[in-house]
């Protein structure tokens, strides 16, 4: 939002210096972003009148110009290269002496053998704007010779406010102004907006389809305009100092009135406008071309402006071209209306636009405001192009308009949250200059807000409002005397802390991607069911939530690979979504992806490629380091669509599935363009890291007993089973379970493999004996015989 200073000053009666005010505004809340300039070091330059402009005898890019400065000497002789001059203009000259915004001094001079006395000037070159195409063209009833700071109401500043989103009453002059009056405690001067005489019966129907969208419509036929007429100078600059380039005087009024009491308005050609006016939601299929002469397709997310026929517009965005106002309009209809924030908001996005009027009606519009808009706009029109004014014609439903409630502000409240008292009156006089009804009772106040502010529905917004008005420097910054608890964090979860810690000295390093996405990966990584589309998505590459981790961190493996980084170790921790009966669920993650060689490049060790043991190492320490016992984790053959089916596994904790583990099929990664194997993993972290209270327990005295194994199973017996089995046979004397070998070849059947795998046991309370551990040998093999039909090895 950008103003004039000295237009809010026009408005409010305040002292205070320009730094004063930035000052004041940002400890508010509105922060100043910026200060321009305008008009300083002007002292020098005058409103002048070319009187003829003669080619030059020496350049054919130049002119010399006779000028009056409306003295009594005589014209003086400029040299100007400035296409736009001739004879008749009126523009600003520069006198020698001056000294313009940019450095330049004015002297007299010597222009290819033609003295010239001054400078005539284009907007640039004076710091008024960034117009250096030509001269600044002054209108026809600029007074010559008169200080153009002087006429143009200079030195000015153009500020920059960053509003905050729960502000829009900001973004116009109006509700600026009620803001500076009350922190400066200075008088306003009201903006009076008299009833504009009807003098045209003309009345187009209005109405309404989609009051849930549009509670209010007010319209009004202005006839016999004449759109050729200049805009006057005085708003001309309002709307530069704003940052809004004069186009046309009906548009520049429309303008105006936007910036000065914060009500988007649109101008239509009546004579286009077939049969009255429609407030509705596009219908499917619908297609409209816009001011910009860009044709968009509209679907019943849009609340459009129509006529009997087609939409004229799009609701609280931009309007259409086929009724757009022209040189050759001779009859208006003015709009003015209150649009639902939830009926604009991501609508101008959607479309690839961001408007004036977008920016607020999202924001929301004081619903009271149309009415007393319209007839601002409709006496500027009047007065600017003529014409004849219909009465105004409404459309409402007062029971779809938002109101404002009661909020109750308790003194005890106020002063307990701000740590302070503050005066009853004070506390009164802020809330009524922020024109708020205030009635007093025993223990506070109730207050109701005006029809502007939406952003206040609770005490504690008007406990803000009171604290930011009065100063946040009068706050006191001690501390509040209350108790504190340090919270211990459980011991039954492994901290995230200890989790990165473990990845990172295993190679891996933290990445981080966004959990919107593109439809395309999960489509592509068959993980679209349950994806949640939002409604309002930033671009239409962050359309969906994230139902898996892995495809980002995947698309981050891609971009470092075509970065020559052919060695990349990533993982990545949080949310997943996905849609539930109640609304969507969110799931915290860890994933992993690497690729590349098993080690990074050395002298010591020969170079291999990643293979599955790589990656089932990493997620075994994984595991171990975050105190799951290798008993409790179970792998299975995993059968996910995005998986290689023989080298990948579904993870168990508890009978539990927790994740997976494995390498990318080859059909996505050649989908994906990755070039080579990708291995990942992913995990649900809730379960991954819960564990049991750690436990003290005594270390053994008694000596360990290692037996080994040969056990001879069918190939499609997967050695997490046979261990499982193992374990269960082996019972608590059983410490701990190796595998150190496996044997196919010479000497062995046909679709069987040897499995060595040693025991190591040990009894808490006596030394094992061989009639002991023969009895655990025994049962061991026993129930591998059984399970699996395994046999020992010879």
């Amino acid at each position: 939002m950008k103003f004039s200073e000295n237009w809010l000053r026009e408005r409010v009666a305040i002292d205070a210096t320009r730094e004063a005010l930035v000052e004041r505004l940002t400890m508010a809340g509105l922060e100043v972003e910026g200060v321009e300039p305008i008009g300083d070091g002007l002292d020098l330059v005058v409103v002048a009148e070319i009187l003829s402009a003669e080619p030059h005898p020496n350049a054919d890019r130049l002119r010399v110009c006779r000028v009056s400065t409306g003295d009594a000497a005589a014209p003086v002789t400029i040299v100007c290269g400035a296409p736009n001059a001739r004879a008749g203009l009126r523009a600003p000259l520069a006198r020698p002496g001056a000294r313009l915004p940019n450095g330049t001094t004015i002297r007299v001079a010597a222009v290819r053998g033609v003295e010239s006395h001054g400078m005539l000037c284009s907007a640039a070159e004076l710091g008024l704007a960034a117009d250096a195409s030509g001269l600044l063209e002054l209108p026809g009833d600029a007074p010559v010779g008169a200080p153009l700071a002087q006429w143009l109401g200079l030195p000015d500043a153009s500020l920059e406010l960053k509003l905050t989103p729960n502000r829009p009453d900001c973004l116009g002059m109006e509700g600026l102004a009620a803001e500076v009056a009350t922190l400066f405690d200075a008088p306003r001067r009201a903006l009076e907006v008299p009833v504009v005489a009807v003098t045209s019966p003309r009345a187009p129907p209005i109405r309404i389809d989609a009051p849930a969208a549009c509670p209010r419509y007010l319209g009004r036929a202005i006839e016999d305009v004449d759109p050729s007429r200049p805009t006057p100078q005085w708003m001309v600059e309002r709307l530069r100092r704003a940052g809004i380039r004069s186009i046309s005087a009906i548009v520049d009024c429309t303008n105006y009135v936007m910036l000065e009491l914060g009500q988007p308005m649109h101008a239509f050609d009546l004579d286009r406008i077939g049969g009255g006016i429609v407030v509705r939601m596009a219908r499917e299929g619908e297609r409209l071309v816009l001011l910009d002469e860009r044709e968009v397709a509209l679907d019943p997310g849009f609340l459009v402006i129509a006529d009997a026929g087609a939409p004229l517009a799009v609701a609280g965005v931009m309007g259409g071209h086929g009724s757009r106002v022209t040189d050759a309009t001779r009859h208006l209809f003015l709009e003015s209306a209150h649009f639902a924030p939830d009926a604009i908001i991501g609508r101008a996005r959607k479309l690839g636009l961001h408007t004036d009027a977008s920016h607020r009606f999202e924001r929301g519009v004081d619903p009271a405001l149309p009415e007393r808009a319209l007839e601002r706009l409709s006496a500027l029109l009047l007065e600017v192009v003529g014409g004849r004014a219909g009465p105004i014609v409404r459309a409402e439903h007062p029971d779809a308009l938002p109101s404002r409630p009661e909020i109750r502000l308790r003194r005890e409240r106020l002063a307990r949250v701000l740590g302070m008292s503050i005066r009853d009156g004070r506390v009164e006089a802020i809330l009524r200059g922020l024109d708020m009804r205030v009635e007093a009772g025993a223990d506070g106040w109730t207050v109701v807000p005006p029809t502007r502010r939406f952003d206040l529905s609770i005490e504690e917004d008007l406990i803000e409002e009171v604290a930011r008005v009065h100063g946040y420097d009068a706050v006191p910054t001690r501390l509040p005397g209350v108790g504190g608890r340090v919270a211990a964090p459980t011991e039954a979860r492994v901290p995230d802390s200890v989790l990165r810690g473990v990845l990172t000295t295993r190679g891996y390093v933290e990445a981080i991607n966004f959990a919107f996405v593109p439809p395309a990966w999960l489509e592509a990584w068959q993980l679209a069911e349950g994806a949640i589309a939002l409604a309002n998505p930033l671009s239409a590459d962050l359309a969906v939530m994230r139902t898996a981790l892995l495809p980002g961190l995947v698309d981050a493996i891609r971009r470092n690979l075509a970065r020559q980084q052919t060695r990349v170790r990533l993982f990545e921790t949080g949310r997943v979504f996905r849609a539930g009966p109640d609304g969507p669920v969110e799931t915290q993650r860890v994933a992993l992806a690497a690729c590349g060689s098993a080690a990074a490049e050395q002298w010591g060790v020969r170079a291999r490629p990643m293979d599955w043991y790589d990656l089932r190492g990493d997620v075994e320490h994984l595991f171990a380091l975050l105190g799951a016992a290798r008993a409790d984790i179970q792998l299975e053959p995993a059968s996910d669509p995005w998986l290689h089916p023989g080298r990948s596994a579904l993870v168990r904790r508890d009978g539990a599935a927790i994740g997976r583990v494995g390498v990318l099929h080859p059909r996505l990664a050649k989908r994906l363009d990755l070039g080579l194997d990708v291995h990942v993993a992913e995990f649900d972290l809730d379960p991954l890291v819960a564990r049991e209270l750690p436990r003290a327990t005594a270390i053994s005295p008694f000596p360990q007993v290692r037996r080994d194994l040969a056990l001879v199973v069918p190939d499609e017996v997967p050695f997490a089973a046979l261990a499982a089995s193992v374990r269960r046979a082996a019972g608590a004397v059983l410490k701990d379970l190796v595998l150190f070998d496996e044997y196919r070849g010479p000497g062995m059947p046909a679709g069987r493999r040897s499995l060595a795998i040693g025991l190591i046991l040990q009894d808490d309370s006596r030394t094992l004996i061989d009639p002991d551990v023969d009895a655990v040998v025994s049962a061991v093999t026993d129930a591998a015989g059984a399970e699996f039909r395994a046999t020992l090895r010879a």
